[in-house]
């Protein structure tokens, strides 16, 4: 029997803020490991990034890791499914803003900054809390299918109050995130630790080449926005915040320091050079918090069907 994705998401959604948090976190942490303990594709392919982040890990403590990592991969869905019925202070009780200084001087100002993010932590919460805490926040969103899961996501990110733009099939992406940075303030947090275009760019992490999107060092050539990397993960949390946070777990962003793109050189080596180094910097973060790294996708060239890979590299050109 074929399983209707989009109805279980929206059921979701609906259905999760009813239920007693330590319930759903329990129900989410046993999916996470009947995942684990299966070794689906997803799995084995976490783990093998994984290894890449952590290669001083034995097998038995890499197991460990991509176990609490699948944990911290459900953790966000039970999250994601409960972020419409949070109240504001909860939102607040559960973040922190580390480094504040790299952004706040900037959207005082009237600027738009723009955000480079992996799938580390619990990105959502962070927009939720960012939109409201420091400016509105615009960013974009995967085309998923079927089309109905697409919309319910873009539903459910507009009702915690961003700005989405779909990926592909809503005209010129690029230019309504130019417009973006220039009528800010504002935050414009991309996604980028994976290409989903086939024209992304080249970079090294871990020593190794992976593939990124282009698009946060793109927008910065562009426009002179600042770039600032972000990584987000997860803390334990005790006492009173735990309380009002209504959760053990809270989460954690940290603006990292701007990225200065280097001047009298081709555009092009201008993108390539600013996403090495925004790469660079989400390898440091990703190295301190990897079970909160939630990519279960090839984005190491070495994992790449070599053909097909080929292929996308000849069409891109």
């Amino acid at each position: 029997m074929k399983v209707d994705v989009a109805r279980l998401y929206a059921l979701g959604w609906k259905v999760a803020g009813k239920v007693p948090g330590s319930l759903l976190r329990g129900a989410f942490n046993v999916v996470a490991d009947l995942t684990w303990l299966r070794r689906t594709g997803g799995v084995v392919q976490l783990e093998k990034n994984l290894r890449r982040a952590r290669p001083d890990l034995d097998d038995r403590s890499l197991r460990r890791l991509t176990r609490a990592g699948m944990r911290s991969y459900m953790r966000y869905f039970g999250e994601a499914f409960t972020l419409t019925t949070m109240s504001r202070e909860v939102v607040e009780a559960r973040v922190r803003a580390v480094n504040l200084q790299n952004i706040v001087p900037h959207t005082e100002n009237g600027q738009a900054v723009i955000l480079a993010l992996g799938h580390v932590g619990n990105w959502d919460l962070a927009g939720a809390w960012a939109t409201r805490a420091v400016a509105p926040v615009t960013t974009v969103a995967e085309r998923l299918e079927p089309e109905e899961l697409f919309q319910e996501f873009v539903a459910f990110r507009e009702s915690i109050g961003l700005t989405i733009f779909p990926l592909t099939g809503s005209g010129d992406v690029f230019r309504g995130l130019v417009r973006a940075c220039r009528n800010g303030p504002g935050l414009i947090p991309l996604l980028a630790d994976r290409d989903l275009t086939a024209t992304g760019v080249e970079a090294d992490l871990f020593g190794l080449r992976a593939r990124f999107a282009a698009g946060p060092a793109a927008l910065a050539v562009s426009t002179g926005a600042p770039l600032v990397t972000t990584v987000v993960y997860y803390e334990r949390l005790t006492g009173a915040r735990r309380k009002a946070a209504k959760s053990p777990w809270g989460t954690v962003i940290d603006f990292m320091s701007p990225i200065e793109v280097p001047a009298g050189i081709p555009r092009a080596d201008q993108v390539r050079a600013v996403t090495q180094a925004w790469v660079d910097q989400l390898g440091i973060g990703i190295r301190a918090h990897p079970q909160d790294w939630h990519m279960l996708q090839k984005v190491f060239v070495e994992d790449l069907d070599p053909e097909r890979y080929a292929a996308m590299l000849a069409s891109a050109t």
